[in-house]
């Protein structure tokens, strides 16, 4: 497989450009007070899942849409670009739940020196092997933790791949 950006980015951005309009002209924070907290899955969209687009809500990707991995843009979010909602998707057939941290680490450990070991066994990849209890458990890791502002309103959705319908989860 031929990578995506030589060939493909110039004129794939040409006609993002081409349809821009005013969008420049959005203020830096996202208008609907939004944070949204998903999977780096490439069948999850998390704006058109949502319906919130450009200018109006911060999307944080990650493997697994895990919040503790998300926790240092959702406190970038908040305090300095006044986010009041977080809304964390995770998503049925995730990879996270096919593996487990030890696993990853082997595999890691393979490829580099010894002298890196100590830095791939620190690495916590946050797997899990329940999608709805992940989603519980980091909606309850937000909600408690000290750094997200007090009054946040949080919730939690399963985002099925199968058919494209979010289910609340928490």
């Amino acid at each position: 497989m031929s990578p995506y950006a030589p060939a493909e980015l110039a004129a794939a951005n040409k006609l993002y450009v081409e349809s821009f309009g005013s969008k420049g002209s959005l203020p830096l924070p996202p208008g609907r007070h939004v944070a949204i907290v998903g999977c780096m899955d490439a069948r999850l969209d998390t704006s058109a899942v949502t319906g919130l687009h450009e200018g109006d809500s911060h999307h944080i990707r990650n493997a697994g849409g895990r919040a503790s991995d998300a926790l240092r843009s959702l406190v970038i979010s908040q305090e300095l670009l006044g986010t009041r909602e977080i809304i964390v998707i995770h998503h049925t057939d995730c990879g996270m739940l096919t593996f487990k941290s030890d696993q990853l680490h082997g595999l890691v450990k393979k490829r580099v020196s010894k002298e890196q070991f100590a830095g791939v066994e620190s690495l916590a990849f946050l797997e899990f092997s329940d999608v709805d209890e992940s989603i519980k458990d980091d909606v309850a890791f937000l909600k408690n933790h000290p750094l997200i502002l007090k009054g946040t309103v949080i919730s939690g959705y399963k985002y099925k791949v199968e058919t494209g319908e979010l289910v609340k989860v928490a």
